[in-house]
């Protein structure tokens, strides 16, 4: 039993079982033994790989995406914020792709949205020549234009869980049995708080709520209305999403989430529709798939360009990442995206209403 488990059974012990989110935030992000605040996740000697590890080309295209949409908006001062940076590897690819934009490094500040201290450590050698500001939350970030991007960073959220019963509806909750962590069901809810998301549901069925996400689609939401600039979120997950996506990941293998608790990925996958409806006072983008956002930003031209006059191994190399960033098979269809802007505004290339 290592410590997170120690500290999760103490906690239940002494208030009752407790709701997945409360699981999720003390495993994720507990100061001194939280997964995020102990250890690199990423890349192939890590947990999961994300789209910003596979290649370049990915960052480099919403690197663009973002700086077209800061020429259509008249140029302004912005502040450049990536929530969930992991490495930096993104916020690196877009700086890269964008530093011959006229105008566009000269008008930015850059911020990070970061808990982990081990990950700010990596980050800022990653992007050691940038000034780099660090934030723990939203609030702090400069009252002017945000240019923002959310790769996989809301699939780490906490959320809690409720099933359909035949007297109402109940929230799943994590406790203790033996010594061990299980699932229990709670008492009966009232249905005020879970109402947006129970029409044309069974007995049976799982619903998943997201609450630290909503203050910050409001938050976005507002510095766009207020002084304009572009979001972007990609993440796995859909429209409607009913069902229990809920899951752990280590050593690249999805696990049992309460096996090896402060030592694996916790996510869930992301409801766009409640995202969307988050938002107010701004154009909100139809939810598309990574696969056709990222062709319709030149993913296909990009690689073609890169793959010339390569040694055959490195072109293999390449075209497999091409395919596992944007078939339908791979990431193509399981990865989502959506994009605020002010209304009256172009959106982004590669995104529709």
């Amino acid at each position: 039993m290592n410590e997170i488990s120690t500290i999760l059974l103490e906690q239940i012990n002494h208030n009752g079982p407790m709701p997945i989110s409360d699981f999720m935030e003390t495993c994720l992000m507990h100061p001194k033994y939280g997964y995020y605040s102990t250890r690199d996740p990423f890349g192939t000697k890590g947990d999961f790989v994300t789209s910003p590890e596979i290649s370049q080309v990915f960052g480099e295209l919403i690197g663009l995406c973002l700086a077209q949409n800061w020429l259509d908006q008249g140029e302004p001062p912005f502040s450049l914020v990536e929530a969930g940076p992991g490495r930096g590897t993104l916020m690196a690819d877009i700086l890269r792709a964008t530093k011959s934009i006229p105008g566009f490094h000269e008008s930015m500040t850059i911020h990070l949205i970061e808990k982990s201290q081990m990950l700010i450590r990596i980050q800022g050698e990653q992007l050691s020549k940038y000034n780099i500001k660090w934030h723990d939350t939203f609030d702090s970030l400069p009252q002017k234009a945000i240019f923002f991007i959310a790769n996989e960073f809301f699939d780490a959220l906490p959320i809690r869980q409720f099933r359909k019963v035949k007297l109402g509806w109940r929230e799943i909750l994590i406790g203790e049995k033996k010594n061990k962590l299980t699932y229990f069901l709670g008492n009966k809810i009232p249905l005020n708080a879970i109402a947006h998301r129970i029409e044309n549901t069974q007995v049976g069925d799982i619903i998943e709520i997201c609450k630290t996400a909503k203050p910050i689609i409001e938050e976005l939401s507002k510095r766009i209305e207020i002084f304009g600039g572009c979001a972007i979120i990609i993440d796995y997950g859909n429209d409607n999403l009913v069902g229990n996506t809920f899951q752990a990941v280590k050593n690249h293998k999805k696990i049992d989430p309460l096996k090896h608790p402060g030592d694996c990925d916790l996510t869930a996958h992301v409801n766009f529709n409640d995202l969307s409806n988050y938002a107010t006072n701004v154009v909100v983008t139809k939810t598309t798939t990574q696969g056709l956002l990222l062709k319709k930003l030149g993913i296909s031209e990009r690689f073609e360009r890169l793959l010339r006059n390569l040694p055959e191994v490195q072109k293999l190399k390449l075209q497999s990442d091409e395919k596992r960033l944007i078939h339908p098979s791979e990431m193509g269809s399981l990865f989502k995206a959506i994009a605020l802007v002010p209304t009256k505004i172009a959106l982004p290339v590669g995104f529709h209403i």
